[in-house]
C-alpha cells in the first residue's frame, strides 16, 4: 500500500479546482441502468471510488468508453442480472444504488451487503423498506445477501424513517421507472441527491420537488440517452477551506458551486475563517481571525451535522481539524454516525487538545501546535483531515493506509504540490 510523506509547515498559494461530486456520480453511474440508450456523463472524478463504480457496472454488462479525462460514454444494452461482482461491490457503499435501476428495469437484482466507510452501523433498512413500498420482494441469504425481485413497480405514498441519502437515490431510480405516481417525504434534499434528479429529467424522468424534502416522480414508460454535467464537489470545497485555515495559506478555488455553500461558510465563520465571493470563485485570504466566535445565552459554541440544508457530516472531520488551531473552546458534535470522531486519537497524538465525551462529542480547545508522526488513515474524510493536520504541522508526518484518501479526492498529492506543498507518495512495495 502506498504512504505519503508529508513536509509540514509550508504556506500554499494559488488557484484550484474542484473535481466533480463522488457522491452525485456515483448515483448517477447507477443510473444509466435504466435504458439502453447511451449516456454521456461529463465532470465525472477519477478517484478510486468511480473506477470500482465503473468496474462493478462492467461486471454487469455496462459498456464504458473513456472519452476524455472526467468524461464517459456508458451504454447498458445488454444486462446480466446475475450477481454483480463481489469483491467490487464490497469495496462501495454505492454499490446498492444498483437496487433501485435493477429492479425498475429488470426486475431483479441479487446483491451483496454493501461496503464502503466503517464509520457506524449505517443500515440499509430505510432502502429495503422504500423498494418494498415500490412492489419489491426482497430476501436475505444466511450469506447475508439480497434477492430481490418484482412483478412490476408500481408508484406508492412512501415515508422514509430517515432523510437517508442513498436510500431516496433507490427510490427515485425505481419510481422513474414505475407506474403510477410516487410521492416520496421526508426525502433527502442533500445536492447530489438534486444532481440525480436533474440527470433523471434529463432522460425524460419526471420529477418535481427537487431541493425539498417531498419529492414527487410521476413514472414514465422508458428513458432515453442524454449528456450531464457533474456538479462541483462542496465536500470538497469546503476541505479546500480548511486546508487554507490550518495552513495560514491564500487560496482561489475556482467555479466553487456557491449555491451549496452557504452553511458551509457559516460554519468556519463560526472558527473565524472568512471567505469572500469573487463571480464563481471563492478566495480564502492568508490572515483569517482564527477565533472561535462567542454565543451569547447559548453555552460553548458548538459545530454540529444535519440532513442538508444542514451542515454536511463529511465535513466534520475537516472542521476537527481547523478547530485545534483556533483560539478558544468548541465543542463538536457528530449526530449521524457513531464511529466518526474515533480518529481524533491520531489529532491527540500530534499535540492537539481534544476530549473525547462519547462517540459523538468532542471538545476542542485551541491553538494547539501540532507536531508530524506517523497516522494510519481510517476513511476518505478523516483521511483528507489528517492530510490537512500534518500539512499545518512542524516536522515530517508519514501518512499510511492512503487508498482511503484516493477514494474521495483525486490526485490530491499531485494537485497541492502544484500549490506549494510538500507531499511524496512513497509505494510500499
Amino acid at each position: 500500500m502506498d504512504q505519503f510523506i508529508v513536509k509540514g509547515g509550508t504556506p500554499l498559494s494559488g488557484t484550484i479546482l474542484p473535481s466533480g461530486n463522488k457522491n452525485e456520480a456515483l448515483p448517477a453511474l447507477a443510473a444509466v441502468l435504466l435504458t439502453e440508450e447511451p449516456i454521456v456523463l461529463k465532470n465525472v472524478p477519477e478517484i478510486l471510488d468511480i473506477q470500482n463504480m465503473r468496474d462493478l457496472l462492467q461486471s454487469v454488462g455496462v459498456e464504458i468508453v473513456n472519452l476524455e479525462p472526467h468524461t464517459f460514454r456508458l451504454q447498458a444494452q445488454s444486462i446480466s442480472t446475475d450477481m454483480p461482482s463481489f469483491q467490487k461491490a464490497s469495496l462501495i457503499r454505492g454499490s446498492f444504488l444498483l437496487a433501485g435501476p435493477m429492479l425498475a428495469r429488470h426486475g431483479s437484482i441479487h446483491l451483496p451487503a454493501p461496503g464502503g466507510d466503517k464509520i457506524g452501523v449505517r443500515p440499509v433498512r430505510t432502502h429495503l423498506q422504500a423498494l418494498q413500498h415500490l412492489g419489491a420482494q426482497i430476501e436475505l441469504s444466511p450469506e447475508g445477501n439480497y434477492f430481490m425481485q418484482t412483478n412490476g413497480l408500481r408508484g406508492a405514498d412512501i415515508y422514509l424513517d430517515e432523510a437517508s441519502v442513498m436510500a431516496t437515490e433507490n427510490a427515485v431510480m425505481a419510481a422513474a421507472l414505475a407506474e403510477g405516481c410516487t410521492i416520496i417525504h421526508n426525502a433527502a434534499s442533500e445536492p447530489h441527491v438534486q444532481g440525480l434528479c436533474c440527470f433523471l429529467n434529463a432522460m425524460g424522468a419526471k420529477i418535481s420537488g427537487i431541493g425539498s424534502n417531498i419529492i414527487v416522480i410521476e413514472g414514465v414508460a422508458s428513458l432515453h440517452g442524454c449528456e450531464y454535467t457533474i456538479q462541483p464537489d462542496h465536500i470538497e470545497v469546503g476541505s479546500f477551506i480548511g486546508l487554507a485555515a490550518v495552513t495560514k495559506s491564500e487560496l482561489l478555488i475556482q467555479k466553487a458551486g456557491l449555491p451549496h455553500l452557504r452553511m458551509i461558510r457559516m460554519m468556519f465563520e463560526k472558527l473565524g475563517v472568512t471567505t469572500v465571493i469573487q463571480g464563481e470563485d471563492l478566495l480564502i485570504k492568508k490572515e483569517q481571525k482564527m477565533q472561535i466566535a462567542s454565543e451569547p445565552f447559548q453555552g460553548v459554541p458548538k459545530i454540529d451535522d444535519a440532513p442538508w440544508p444542514g451542515f454536511p457530516a463529511d465535513l466534520v472531520s475537516i472542521m476537527t481539524v481547523v478547530a485545534t488551531q483556533c483560539e478558544g473552546t468548541i465543542l463538536v458534535f457528530e449526530k449521524m454516525f457513531e464511529s466518526r470522531l474515533f480518529w481524533v486519537d491520531k489529532l491527540i497524538s500530534m499535540g492537539a487538545k481534544i476530549i473525547l465525551c462519547d462517540p459523538h462529542r468532542a471538545v476542542v480547545t485551541g491553538p494547539a501546535p501540532l507536531t508530524g508522526t506517523t497516522l494510519i488513515s481510517p476513511d476518505i474524510r478523516a483521511g483528507m483531515s489528517l492530510l490537512i493536520a500534518a500539512m499545518g504541522a512542524r516536522g515530517t508526518s508519514v501518512i499510511q493506509n492512503i487508498q482511503q484518501i484516493d477514494r474521495g479526492y483525486e490526485q490530491i498529492d499531485v494537485r497541492l504540490n502544484t500549490l506549494g506543498a510538500n507531499i511524496s507518495r512513497i509505494s510500499s512495495s
